[in-house]
């Protein structure tokens, strides 16, 4: 067995043979209703999309430099930085939300801070109000981005859960095209409106969510943990079984998320942070999740998400219009690669897909250093096109993993008791490592130029070995046998506990219904 596979097999039949065939998500109102309305809950994503790449264009922008007296260094470096700044302010607060009030009322606190945000950076008249306006959508983010995506992940049919939840992060790049490209069409505008409706658009994930939030199903293993056990019950046999409560699937799912939160309940060591790392299956955990929170930012891709014009300029692309025009096509190459992979997480595997991400982001962005190389000493016109293809190839590579996987993933392996602790980890080591990128990047780019990709040449490298080493294989399993896989024996615990009561529950039901009337 290769290091890091942990063995499934057997355990993959604990759910699938309850399945109904017939039940698919094309043909079953329920069930288009429910990815309806997850919809709402994925867009959350768009709008750190629409950041990213808002930032990236603004840069391109004459009328923006114009406007704030071309910033650059260490104001540029915070411009792009201080939305995560205020991520920062926000993740103290945001488990305790999603954990102590619920996950729909923490993603509609969130929408009215990115709205407010939103309105203040189109409507602000001078730099300090604009980064203003970005910490405070940093903030609203910090609370709807703990939440939405654990919403996803809890309150999926369990044979699309791990489509729905890797589509989640996917979605960054919706955002990213939406931004691109308004801000392409806008740059042609000469006012400071080329700018100022870019940035009203950022506010329209928020919307639609401060209006529709609270007709999405609340999550089932929160009102478990809450004692509305009569609510969660109803909640899966609406969603996942047409209403009916004695069926095997969702009695199954019923009994399992009670076992597990009363496991995790029973053993003191498996609350609060420090439960993050008291046990050996924990820190293996926090492990993980620091790990590919930190290489989703830190493989060379902050360069070409918030400072692609730099790069640019490097290799002789100066052109706003030609920068624009590319940084919107890769947004959609982006989208394409990132969705693919989203709907081969469970026919591939979770670790085949990181370690061939792995592996050809290394050796495209290798291989992209030697172009920017060849055109800073050489001046090679065919080396500067060289690297526009090889930044192509490199976010292919990206997108088969570190895209779809990293935030579905990182819940997967999460108990219920240490979700929302461990995704906000998760996100709060994304943040530091986008600040450090983004004060860094700039100051790096302007004074060694190509050479500061050898840094990322190297990380890739060890980034490879460290996944090959430690990511575990999931696939087949529901949320809670995935969370198990970790402790040892808890995974056959958890499916033995939940047959059983499933089995003696639908006994009942059948019972009661061979009954007949009373007169």
């Amino acid at each position: 067995m290769a290091p890091g596979v942990a063995a499934t097999a057997g355990s993959a039949e604990g759910f699938m043979h309850l399945v109904d065939p017939n039940r698919k998500w094309y043909n079953n109102k329920r069930l288009i209703t429910l990815h309806a309305w997850l919809v709402l809950l994925l867009i959350t994503s768009s709008t750190n999309g629409f950041d990213g790449s808002l930032m990236n264009s603004l840069q391109s922008m004459t009328q923006w430099e114009t406007f704030f007296h071309k910033p650059e260094g260490p104001t540029l470096g915070l411009l792009n930085a201080i939305q995560n700044i205020g991520s920062l302010a926000g993740y103290p607060f945001a488990p305790y939300l999603s954990d102590g009030i619920g996950r729909r009322p923490s993603i509609w606190i969130g929408a009215v801070c990115m709205l407010a945000g939103a309105a203040l950076q189109t409507a602000c008249q001078n730099i300090h109000q604009f980064i203003g306006a970005r910490f405070l959508i940093g903030f609203g983010l910090s609370l709807a981005s703990n939440a939405a995506p654990m919403l996803v992940t809890e309150v999926s049919y369990p044979v699309y859960r791990p489509q729905l939840s890797s589509l989640y992060n996917t979605l960054w790049y919706s955002g990213n095209i939406i931004a691109s490209w308004s801000a392409f069409g806008t740059s042609r505008i000469n006012s400071n409106w080329s700018w100022r409706i870019p940035s009203l658009l950022q506010a329209i994930p928020s919307f639609f969510q401060f209006f529709l939030i609270w007709f999405v199903p609340e999550s089932p293993r929160w009102l478990v943990s809450k004692g509305k056990e009569t609510q969660a019950l109803h909640t899966l046999a609406y969603y996942h079984a047409d209403g009916d409560e004695s069926d095997p699937l969702v009695l199954y799912e019923f009994e399992e998320i009670k076992a597990a939160i009363k496991m995790d309940r029973e053993a003191k060591d498996r609350v609060g942070w420090l439960a993050l790392v008291t046990s050996r299956g924990n820190r293996k955990r926090i492990g993980i999740i620091i790990a590919i929170a930190w290489f989703s930012q830190w493989s060379g891709n902050g360069l070409v998400s918030y400072y692609l014009n730099q790069v640019f300029d490097t290799i002789g692309i100066t052109n706003t219009d030609i920068q624009l025009l590319i940084t919107g096509i890769l947004a959609i190459w982006n989208l394409f690669w990132a969705v693919f992979a989203s709907f081969q997480v469970d026919r591939w595997g979770r670790r085949f897909l990181f370690l061939t991400s792995a592996c050809g982001m290394t050796l495209f962005f290798t291989l992209q250093t030697i172009c920017s190389a060849q055109y800073a000493l050489h001046g090679t016109q065919a080396a500067a096109h060289a690297v526009i293809a090889f930044i192509f190839l490199f976010y292919a590579a990206y997108d088969l993993a570190f895209t779809p996987l990293i935030v579905s993933y990182t819940l997967e392996i999460l108990p219920y008791s240490l979700r929302a602790k461990g995704f906000n980890v998760f996100n709060f080591t994304i943040s530091l490592a986008l600040i450090f990128n983004q004060y860094v990047n700039p100051i790096a780019l302007k004074n060694i130029g190509w050479k500061y990709y050898l840094v990322y040449c190297c990380w890739l490298g060890f980034e490879t070995v460290y996944l090959y080493f430690f990511i575990v294989e999931t696939k087949g399993l529901t949320l809670e046998e995935t969370a198990a896989l970790f402790d040892g024996e808890d995974a056959t615990q958890l499916q033995k506990v939940a047959h059983q009561a499933a089995d003696v529950r639908h006994e009942d039901y059948d019972e009661k219904s061979s009954k007949p009337e009373d007169a």
